[in-house]
């Protein structure tokens, strides 16, 4: 199985802590083809390349929460998110505001009303070869945020799995 469910990674800066207290948190494995490219590169093999179904959804999803004062991001980064040659923590990646990098982790994510998000992408060692972990784990605040993950959580399972395995099917990883 070139994508696996597996545990967050120990030494990922989402400590197990704070996945303990989260509403919701997931990991997935995937092999890297390319171990040497950095983390910038492998989200934008992962995340940079969105069917246009699913470019519609997130365009629907960011306008109806920005209807109720959550954060949203530009069409644009939606519709063609831009690469940069370098990051900083601060800065946005995506559509979404970059809380750590180093060279082994990008944590990604936001921080809304209903919830908050992280995104981990970990790269390390495994066998012969690299292998990126991609987490994510959900803080849900009230009732809203609750229901939201209820009806995301299966899309998100089967989405990022599809991505992934894109990603790698492409050569892309």
């Amino acid at each position: 199985m070139v994508v696996a469910v597996c545990r967050l990674p120990a030494n990922s800066v989402l400590a197990p802590a704070m996945v303990s207290g989260a509403s919701f948190a997931d990991s997935y494995s995937v092999p890297l083809t390319r171990g040497e490219a950095i983390l910038t590169d492998v989200f934008f093999a992962i995340f940079g390349h969105h069917p246009i179904w699913l470019k519609v959804m997130l365009l629907v999803r960011h306008r109806v929460g920005s209807w109720f004062g959550l954060g949203a991001a530009a069409t644009s980064e939606i519709l063609s998110p831009s690469k940069r040659a370098n990051y900083h923590v601060g800065e946005t990646i995506g559509s979404w505001p970059i809380y750590f990098l180093s060279d082994s982790e990008l944590v990604a994510g936001r921080d809304n009303k209903h919830l908050d998000f992280r995104l981990s992408i970990l790269k390390q060692a495994a066998g012969c070869g690299t292998i990126a972990v991609v987490s994510t784990v959900c803080w849900a605040h009230n009732a809203f945020g609750r229901a939201y993950l209820a009806a995301v959580i299966p899309f998100h399972k089967w989405g990022v799995r599809r991505l992934l395995l894109k990603a790698h099917e492409a050569g892309r990883l």
